[in-house]
């Protein structure tokens, strides 16, 4: 599985997004300014896109990359990645 074998990786990109919505609180609970607040909630939002595509690319890759793979099974994994994209942008 693709999130184990990059695991480290992947969990570092958590780390980065934690932080960024920390930061996001930080800015609430000191009052800044909305530009401020905004401009770290799009930082945050940057940093779990970052997340959400590292994952979404390596599961093409695992999964539509190789070409041994036979073609049902390239199909079941094109359909499953639909889906996840469709919940992923909800």
């Amino acid at each position: 599985m693709h999130t184990v074998a990059h695991k480290k990786k992947l969990i570092a990109r958590v780390r980065r997004v934690r932080g960024q919505v920390e930061a996001v609180e930080r800015a609430l609970e000191e009052e800044r300014g909305c530009e401020e607040v905004v401009r770290t909630l799009a930082a945050a939002r940057g940093a779990l896109n970052a997340l959400a595509a590292e994952v979404l690319c390596e599961h093409v890759q695992e999964h539509l990359g190789p070409l041994e793979r036979s073609q049902r099974a390239r199909e079941a994994a094109a359909s499953e990645l639909a889906l996840v994209i469709r919940q992923f942008i909800r």
